[in-house]
């Protein structure tokens, strides 16, 4: 009998992780990123963060076709062809003599990398410690994000931007067999998940996934700015981006605990101390922090947003029938992370202060909290009623 970690095989569970990690290794290496585009492209402001745009909406575009595909076509061979896609397009990347052609490649990278992503996060399904692999899952990109922003900038003197995109094309060769670790569909005629899907349980899906898209436009918008808060308070800004870099290792501790935690600890206090600490270190960047409470804030929200996010994708994965629900929480990820730095900016803007710009992200935690709360203890009195004999 073969070897098998929380329900998934070893292969699957690398594959999961490892796709995950480098996918969207641009996104989370953007600081280092955005230097290198500008001081060996001389691209200005504006392309470069139409670049990274372009790379997060075809990640969360991925999300779109793979409706159709998830329960028509082998998830094998879906995975096959992103990973290629992925390969080819990181090669021709690093070719690139214009702007718009590094555009179009920059579109299709993303894309195969958002299907695989969909593919990760739709096979978790088949977990029975589904909050241990999403933090799994989310420590794999923390790590390589932190390893990435360590040694790249001295990479990019020496060999420029091609560094990467080569670096992205080799690991994902490397990881190319993993393709063959995944699932043909999800479609189990023993599993309850194929029940017909109640009015209740789309209720349920729907508030979940609202609940995700609350947690992403909250995080977001105060991640984005936690600098010029910082600024505003009169904090140095090389103390800022040592701490920063601090408290990057804290996400890494909290994907971690969340995995060691799993369900030996029941899913709802999870979720309340996360959001509850979350909530918190909002309200401690108010007022102009010095720097000892800005700092306490900053670790513990970086700490907290990894924490609790294996958890409320377990929840909304508990929930899913086909792997579909899971594909529409990519393009909730997507979206929030988009929407919130741009509601956040335009509150600051129109003059609103970072006192209003943090109220908003706050009111977005507890809006999220709600959400995924409900939706858990809806599904668990679910759970125990299907147990209950008749």
């Amino acid at each position: 009998m073969s070897l098998k970690l929380y329900n998934l095989s070893p292969g699957l569970l690398l594959a999961i992780v490892v796709h995950a990690a480098v996918a969207p290794v641009v996104l989370l290496t953007a600081p280092a990123m955005a230097a290198q585009y500008g001081g060996q492209f001389g691209f200005g402001a504006g392309q470069i963060g139409f670049l990274f745009s372009t790379e997060l909406a075809a990640m969360s575009l991925a999300t779109l076709p793979a409706y159709y595909w998830q329960k028509r076509w082998n998830w094998k061979n879906v995975a096959l062809a992103a990973t290629l896609l992925f390969i080819a397009a990181n090669i021709a990347s690093a070719f690139a003599t214009s702007y718009v052609s590094l555009l179009i490649l920059r579109f299709l990278s993303a894309f195969g990398g958002g299907t695989l992503m969909v593919l990760g996060l739709a096979s978790v399904v088949l977990s029975n410690q589904r909050d241990r692999v999403y933090g799994l899952w989310v420590c794999g990109q923390l790590v390589i994000g932190a390893i990435g922003l360590w040694v790249l900038p001295g990479l990019f003197q020496r060999y420029g931007l091609s560094v990467l995109y080569v670096g992205l094309a080799a690991l994902m060769t490397l990881a190319l067999p993993l393709a063959r670790c995944y699932p043909a569909n999800l479609e189990r005629k023993d599993d309850l998940r194929r029940k017909q899907t109640s009015a209740a349980v789309r209720k349920r899906a729907a508030i979940s996934i609202l609940g995700l898209l609350s947690f992403y436009i909250g995080l977001s918008g105060v991640w984005t700015f936690i600098g010029s808060i910082a600024s505003a308070a009169g904090i140095d800004a090389a103390k800022t981006g040592e701490l920063l870099s601090i408290a990057t290792i804290f996400g890494i501790v909290g994907s971690l605990a969340a995995t060691g935690i799993g369900s030996r600890i029941a899913r709802s206090v999870s979720l309340l101390a996360g959001y509850a600490i979350m909530t918190g270190s909002i309200l401690l960047l108010f007022d102009r922090p010095e720097f000892l409470r800005f700092a306490i804030a900053a670790c513990a929200f970086k700490f907290v947003w990894t924490f609790v996010l294996p958890f409320i994708l377990g929840t909304i994965s508990d929930q899913d029938q086909d792997g579909r629900l899971m594909n529409t929480a990519n393009l909730a990820v997507g979206g929030g992370l988009a929407i919130g730095p741009a509601v956040a900016g335009q509150i600051l803007e129109a003059g609103g202060g970072f006192s209003t710009m943090l109220g908003f992200s706050a009111i977005a935690t507890v809006l999220s909290c709600a959400g995924i709360f409900a939706a858990h203890l809806s599904q668990t009195k679910n759970t125990v009623a299907e147990k209950v004999p008749a």
